[in-house]
């Protein structure tokens, strides 16, 4: 799912990116991403843990990206906050399993922040990005 005008950098001399890229470059249109959590239609956090969670905010996501005209592999740059980052890795191997069944194997450059909360009492996980379009 590479987009020619989005090209993913990833240095040999730096550790190997697993689930990221250490750089995209990128020419095009841009597409800021509003944070995006776990919110239904009806504005109520949904989903019981983070996987749960973490789907339907990157859903959520990819939704905004596709109204603005733009697909998954337009992605550049996606911050993931978690109020509870230990658990996040924990569920790791899940959360990938998200990812590829809606990305695929692109992978941005990304960044997971740990927070004390987010607006949303509910919300375990709030996601944020960057796509440029061609």
């Amino acid at each position: 799912m590479n987009n020619q005008a989005n090209r993913p950098v990833n240095p040999p001399d730096l550790a190997k990116p697993v689930g990221f890229s250490h750089a995209v470059v990128a020419s095009g249109t841009t597409v800021f991403l509003a944070g995006q959590t776990a919110l239904d239609a009806d504005g109520r956090i949904v989903g019981d843990g983070v996987v749960a969670q973490f789907d339907r905010a990157l859903r959520n996501l990819l939704r905004a990206l596709a109204e603005a005209g733009g697909r998954p592999e337009h992605l550049t740059s996606l911050t993931v906050y978690a109020v509870d980052l230990a658990d996040y890795r924990v569920h790791a191997a899940q959360l990938g399993g998200v990812w590829r069944e809606l990305l695929g194997r692109h992978y941005p450059a990304m960044a997971a922040i740990g927070v004390s909360r987010l607006w949303d009492a509910e919300a375990l996980v709030e996601i944020q990005g960057f796509a440029v379009l061609p």
